[in-house]
């Protein structure tokens, strides 16, 4: 007899990554899109790929409470869960590698095969691991109560999403896989079903952007959403950044984003009618936009020398006054800038004072903005390092958790300080179009959050001196690149 067929859809999310964490499974009939279990739980601080595994191990164990013997079909928006479980990607990640394991004992290898999905696929699976992190705010554990929608609701909506081949088990097998998953969910079942364990769009579509052309290309997207994941596939793939390591989902992780792309926010209750299709839906309001310009040059900049903040913080230097007064000329043609905020260090404060006397504004100094702590490597260049340093550059190029010689910052430090200091200013600045004026570390690592890329794409990128680039933060907790390393107004 042919196997009874499962889906298995699971999900995780982590708020602050790592931050408070949850993930949600959910079991369905692939013949009817009935939903045969849920499970979810809050787990602690933990990140995002933590999170996704947990969601995995629980949604598998669940179908496996149903059917043993079940051909599973696992459905993930996790491109690192899914290519690592398929054993097309190595998994390096020391905190994945017992999960895995852990995954690929709940059944067979052969009963289980794993897809992609876009995240807009995944929302049941999304909603359970959002309530997890509601209710772990509130200091309980998830509970079948808490799943927003009756069965009955969530069964009809998943119908018309699943896939529906012939049936392939006895008829009633269903129903009465239902029924025990159901039972399982309340009183003493609720445990297990719970888990265990350079260039870019011209100046007037970047300062602003029209946002009400934006707003509703985000709310069709939350409708449809495949476009812009296939766009963000595409621009990863493009840049080399796919294939990256195998594990920069959990790279990225480990040094606190925001989630990629807002994963671990709150939602919005799936009982709620699904927006139109098309360029229609909720206005998401005006985002938050960083326009990220990083100081003039230095007379370490020319040389390439590490030059951060634990070194003797240098002033602008002839040419780095004439480019803050070019960029304060193109701001002020554009018009849109409406506060400035600034690194600490002088050639920050110095480029800030620039803009901010053409404007007519006042410069606000933000501690989180500074550039990392070079350490020892202050004012050495690259070649003196490794000349001096050999070992310790090396451990620093090869891991973003290594800090420079002599007690310097390391890259991830140096994330979870711009990812907080992110946060603050888009919720003081909600609507409104900041300057932030900053170095080459802090703007990099602000696009590589919004990109969701990894670690490695630091080295990636080009920034020049008195280069402007743009990010657009939105309620919902993503955020949209607009504009990288434009030096336009220094030609």
């Amino acid at each position: 007899m042919t196997a009874r067929e499962l889906i298995v859809e699971a999900d995780g999310g982590s708020r602050g990554n790592p931050g408070p964490a949850g993930y949600g499974a959910v079991v369905l009939d692939p013949a009817t899109g009935e939903t045969l279990a849920e499970a979810a739980e809050y787990i602690g601080v933990a990140t995002n790929n933590v999170a996704e595994y947990k969601g995995l191990i629980a949604g598998l164990k669940a179908a496996r409470e149903l059917f043993p013997d079940a051909a599973v079909h696992v459905r993930m928006d996790s491109k690192l869960v899914v290519e690592q479980m398929s054993g097309r990607w190595k998994i390096k990640h020391p905190d994945m590698k017992p999960l895995a394991a852990e995954a690929g004992r709940v059944y067979p290898a052969g009963q289980v095969r794993y897809e992609w999905i876009p995240r807009e696929r995944n929302k049941h699976a999304d909603r359970l691991a959002n309530e997890a992190m509601d209710a772990g705010k509130q200091g309980r554990q998830w509970q079948p109560a808490d799943s927003s929608g009756s069965f009955a609701a969530r069964d009809a909506a998943a119908a018309r999403a699943a896939a529906a081949p012939p049936p392939s088990g006895p008829p009633g097998d269903a129903t009465a896989g239902a029924a025990r998953a159901r039972a399982a969910l309340t009183g003493t079942g609720a445990g297990r079903s719970t888990g265990t364990g350079g260039s870019g769009p011209s100046d007037d579509a970047l300062f602003p952007a029209d946002e009400a052309v934006a707003a509703q290309a985000r709310a069709s997207l939350a409708a449809a959403g495949t476009a812009e994941r296939e766009s963000a596939a595409a621009a990863r793939s493009a840049s080399g950044l796919t294939e990256a390591s195998g594990d920069f989902e959990a790279e990225a992780a480990a040094e606190g984003h925001a989630g990629h792309g807002g994963r671990g926010r709150p939602h919005a209750p799936a009982a709620e009618a699904p927006p139109a299709q098309g360029w229609t839906g909720p206005d998401m309001g005006a985002p938050a936009t960083f326009v990220l310009l990083r100081h003039g040059e230095t007379a370490l900049t020319p040389e390439k020398r590490f030059s951060g903040s634990g070194g003797t913080d240098p002033e602008l230097s002839a040419a780095g006054l004439r480019q803050a007064e070019a960029v304060a000329a193109a701001l002020a043609a554009r018009g849109t800038i409406q506060e400035i905020v600034s690194s600490p260090l002088t050639r920050c404060r110095q480029t800030a004072e620039t803009v901010a006397a053409r404007l007519g504004l006042s410069v606000r100094v933000e501690e989180g903005l500074r550039e990392t702590d070079f350490g020892a490597w202050e004012g050495l260049t690259f070649a003196e390092v490794r000349e001096r340093h050999a070992e310790d550059l090396d451990a620093w190029l090869a891991s973003p958790k290594a800090e420079p010689t002599g007690g310097g910052e390391s890259f991830a430090t140096v994330a979870r300080r711009v990812a907080a200091t992110r946060d603050r200013l888009t919720a003081a600045h909600a609507g409104r179009t900041v300057l932030l004026v900053t170095h080459v570390t802090p703007i990099k690592t602000l696009i590589r959050l919004a990109l969701g890329a990894p670690p490695e794409s630091l080295f990636r990128m080009e920034l020049s001196a008195a280069s402007l680039s743009a990010v657009a933060y939105y309620a919902d907790g993503n955020a949209s690149v607009r504009l990288l390393n434009d030096t336009a107004h220094l030609r």
